[in-house]
């Protein structure tokens, strides 16, 4: 790759990794992550199949190799499955993968190994029915477990469980949490609440629990060794003796990780969010649609270099005060 033609912002950090979401909607409403009665999008302000696919290859010419779905929840796109099939031939793409709540999983699986999909990583916060649908509001965690034992016996490159963390509702599980992935091959990781979006269910400082609480909890019933090797993503991963799996923590408020950051996120309706605690964007979905389509291309490619100018040092998350920002995780895209 031309150096010319890679992202990189004024802080020298290379951006090489794109968490694309294709839809606002979900199936699910989960308590950290939005509001029980949500107002999604309109269709016609989403970005349609076509525009995703231009956008992706406007990234992947600039350097950009891994691409992730997310949401919302990605498997209610009724065109989710060809969209991934043409979005993995694009040329420089290395890697494709999704993040799921896995509530249609077992319907696809199969379609969605065949087209290209490589890694899938599963929201998977209690394996307690009771809780689960408590925190969920909608969720069916038998579904959600034949969808995991589906997309096993495809064959991904690689499967993992997230969970987020939170301190009287499924800590006490972190164990049992671990435990089922690893026996599984998956690798699981525990993630600290992020203070996106106003909730009413409960007070995040309370909840809150850290990475190092975590890791002391796991230590308990694991031998955990730290591992050096970076994946690309927010996760710091521990060995786990006996087991090929490992135990990552995603520490947007202990362990801040914004040195290494390498990622930009796409909204559904086409808003390029330069970091996810902080409001720093560019309308792509403007760009595409006030050009000639001959000229689209060029535009996103222009819009995007420019953009990671203006991408921040670092978020500043403040547990004991009111969210900074108000956009929910599913409008913020996975």
């Amino acid at each position: 790759m031309d150096k010319h033609t890679e992202l990189t912002d004024r802080f020298g950090r290379k951006v090489s990794y794109l968490r694309l979401s294709v839809t606002d909607r979900c199936d699910f409403r989960c308590t950290y992550c939005m509001a029980e009665d949500m107002r999604f999008l309109p269709r016609k302000e989403l970005l349609s199949f076509e525009e995703l696919l231009l956008v992706a290859e406007a990234f992947c010419s600039l350097g950009v190799e891994k691409i992730r779905i997310t949401g919302g929840e990605p498997l209610i796109r009724r065109d989710i499955v060809p969209l991934l099939a043409r979005m993995r031939q694009l040329p420089g793409l290395r890697e494709l993968s999704m993040t799921t709540n896995a509530s249609h999983l077992a319907d696809c699986a199969a379609e969605l190994k065949a087209g290209g999909l490589d890694r899938i990583n599963i929201s998977l916060d209690s394996l307690n029915p009771e809780r689960f649908k408590t925190l969920t509001r909608h969720g069916d965690l038998a579904t959600v477990l034949k969808g995991i034992d589906a997309a096993r016996k495809q064959g991904f490159k690689r499967l993992k469980i997230n969970s987020v963390a939170l301190k009287n509702f499924n800590f006490d599980e972190s164990c049992e949490l671990a435990m089922f992935a690893l026996e599984r091959d998956m690798d699981i990781s525990f993630i600290e609440e992020m203070p996106l979006g106003e909730i009413t269910s409960h007070a995040r400082d309370v909840e809150f629990v850290s990475s190092a609480e975590l890791r002391e909890q796991l230590s308990k019933q694991f031998e955990l060794s730290p591992v050096d090797e970076r994946t690309g993503g927010p996760s710091r991963y521990w060995q786990v003796n006996g087991y090929r799996a490992r135990i990552g923590f995603i520490s947007p408020h202990s362990e801040n990780f914004c040195a290494s950051c390498n990622r930009v996120r796409l909204t559904a309706s086409g808003r390029l969010l330069l970091c996810l605690g902080n409001e720093h964007s560019v309308d792509l979905r403007d760009v595409v649609r006030s050009c000639e389509p001959g000229q689209q291309l060029q535009a996103l490619q222009q819009a995007i270099r420019t953009s990671m100018q203006n991408k921040p040092e670092k978020h500043h998350f403040d547990l004991n005060e009111a969210p900074q920002v108000l956009r929910f995780m599913n409008a913020t895209g996975g």
